[in-house]
């Protein structure tokens, strides 16, 4: 019974060995690959290959890590995937390397997913499909994606989750929350906060696993875009999806990634690329919900240059607070405000205690004076992203993960907006939508309901106060009010005054050892220089006190709080 009570207690790093010793094994190899690139041992760096036959040793180390990633297999891809949105944490270099991250996961056989699709659905497959496509058009970390026609004709796409992809992922999970753990302990990662990363990374991907999810999201986005003709959103089919299976309408037409290969002579590629970006920002400001992945391949030319869009499992939520610091922060630039740009950005952000507020300020200021003079139609939206990314983490701001979605989406809709038309301008589409963001904010309706919002706080707080008060009082008053004191940063001052009293304690007494003479004795009678009846203790706790004190000394000057 004892034994069966302790096994929950073995970390999942121990409990999972195989995969741990694979997972260990293989960053292991990525790691010698990076420390010999630092080397001049050229014939040695041509010995580590990836599974693709590249030499890894020879290439970037943000490479290095996006390689490692693919082969610890689909958990370590999301992963990945999911990383390339949080440029503050990882850096621009390595979110950029990251987004090119593809999930070459091989797909299930027929069989299985057959199993699958008639477990979840409580019909054998030929009496839920009409017709179904055996192989997969595409096979990505979490499922697998089938041709089908249901039976009363409708042409859909049924996404199938890969079967056991919920324990494997449990299982990297549990493995990457210990190496986050070990990672807290570290002084160059604990200000990452790799545990609560790891927690908000977890999440995600459970959500990813649920197609239920997916399926409201398209629910949600075809009820607010109902009215909009050139906007198409694929309509889930309730009767033929579960949470492992999501069958919706299929749509014809040529995705942008497969433009230069289609044999279709499309035209006015700039006015759709326009409206698609007005659609994007319409989702973020307006409706705050928005589809978070606009890359090519979810972007899809439907009969007439209508707009379609592909995969609905990752999206994006910004609440009202979040758009009006966001708001404020495009005012402060348009207006030159380097102020009140660096408090909304304290205000969005995760600030470390000893932000350098100077320097801050100074790198916002040349940003400032670098981007908001520039004309509309020549402004790099992707570039001054990434640089106000690059900023914010070089004083280690981390930014909430729904702004750092929001950035990964702006930056790849204009990358996606440059494919079509080279001359395509972002910045210049928002304008419109700033001024109407403007008229909006100072509106006597949206004060009013900010009035009244913030009414219904004052009024929760006076009714809770007097209990609160109340229950304090009480605590005081039976002597068992407690006031918890959190010390940072004195475990360092607090050694060092110990070992100095110690070492001052230790002087004292050698020299008392010494002036009463007490034996065993140095040089008893007369000794040379005029030493005698020398205590060696004395003199061996005189010596020791003054090491101690060099010793303190060199730890305080080291420091540099010498005067302070």
């Amino acid at each position: 019974m004892r034994m069966a009570r302790s096994i929950p207690s073995i970390p999942q790093f121990f409990r999972n060995v195989r995969r741990t010793t694979e997972i260990l094994s293989i960053l292991s190899k990525y790691g010698l690959a990076d420390w010999l690139s630092r080397t001049n041992i050229e014939f040695i760096k041509d010995r580590l290959h990836s599974p693709d036959g590249e030499c890894i040793a020879r290439t970037s180390k943000a490479a290095r890590i996006r390689m490692a990633l693919a082969e610890l297999g689909p958990t370590f891809i999301k992963v990945g995937q999911l990383l390339s949105t949080r440029a503050d944490l990882v850096g621009v270099e390595l979110a950029d390397e990251l987004v090119k991250l593809q999930s070459h996961t091989p797909e299930d056989s027929f069989e299985e997913i057959k199993r699958v699709i008639e477990d979840e659905l409580g019909m054998p497959l030929d009496q839920v499909y009409a017709w179904f496509e055996e192989r997969p058009i595409a096979s990505a970390s979490i499922g697998q994606v089938h041709r089908a026609r249901t039976m009363d004709g409708a042409d859909v796409v049924v996404k199938v989750r890969h079967p056991g992809i919920e324990r494997v992922v449990e299982t990297d999970m549990d493995i990457l929350m210990e190496l986050a753990k070990l990672a807290e302990r570290l002084e160059d990662f604990r200000q990452y906060q790799p545990t609560g990363l790891v927690k908000e990374l977890s999440r995600t991907l459970k959500r990813e696993l649920d197609f239920n999810r997916e399926h409201r999201n398209l629910v949600q986005f075809r009820s607010i875009f109902r009215n909009n003709q050139q906007l198409v959103i694929p309509k889930p089919i309730a009767q033929l999806s579960t949470d492992k299976v999501l069958t919706m309408t299929a749509l014809h037409g040529v995705k942008l990634s497969e433009l230069r290969t289609s044999s279709h002579d499309f035209r006015d590629l700039e006015d759709f690329a326009r409206r698609g970006a007005n659609i994007y920002l319409e989702m973020i400001f307006i409706h705050g919900f928005y589809h978070a992945d606009p890359h090519p391949g979810n972007i899809v030319i439907l009969p007439g240059n209508v707009i379609g869009l592909l995969d609905f499992g990752m999206v994006g939520r910004i609440s009202d607070r979040t758009r009006e610091d966001i708001e404020g922060m495009l005012m402060a630039i348009v207006n030159h405000d380097v102020s009140l740009l660096v408090m909304f950005v304290e205000r969005l952000g995760n600030c470390p205690p000893d932000l350098d507020y100077a320097g801050l300020s100074t790198d916002i200021a040349d940003f400032v004076g670098q981007y908001a003079t520039q004309e509309a139609k020549d402004f790099d939206m992707a570039r001054a992203l990434r640089d106000f990314t690059s900023i914010v983490r070089r004083y280690r701001v981390t930014l909430p993960s729904e702004v750092s979605l929001l950035i990964k989406v702006l930056v790849t809709l204009d990358g996606t907006g440059k494919l079509l038309e080279p001359n395509f301008s972002l910045l210049e589409i928002m304008q419109p939508h700033q001024r109407r963001l403007m008229i909006r904010r100072l509106s006597p309706v949206r004060q009013l309901r900010k009035a009244r919002s913030f009414y219904m706080q004052m009024e929760h707080l006076a009714e809770r106060m007097p209990q609160r008060l109340g229950h304090i009082l009480e605590q005081i008053q039976s002597g068992k009010f407690d006031v918890h004191l959190d010390h940072r940063r004195l475990g360092p001052s607090v050694n060092r005054l110990v070992l100095g009293m110690i070492t001052s304690a230790l002087f004292l007494g050698s020299s008392l050892l010494l002036s009463y003479k007490v034996p065993p004795l140095w040089f008893p009678g007369q000794g040379p220089f005029g030493f005698q009846d020398l205590s060696i203790l004395g003199i061996l706790g005189c010596l020791a006190s003054l090491l101690i004190g060099v010793r303190l000394l060199w730890a305080i000057r080291n420091s540099g709080n010498l005067d302070q």
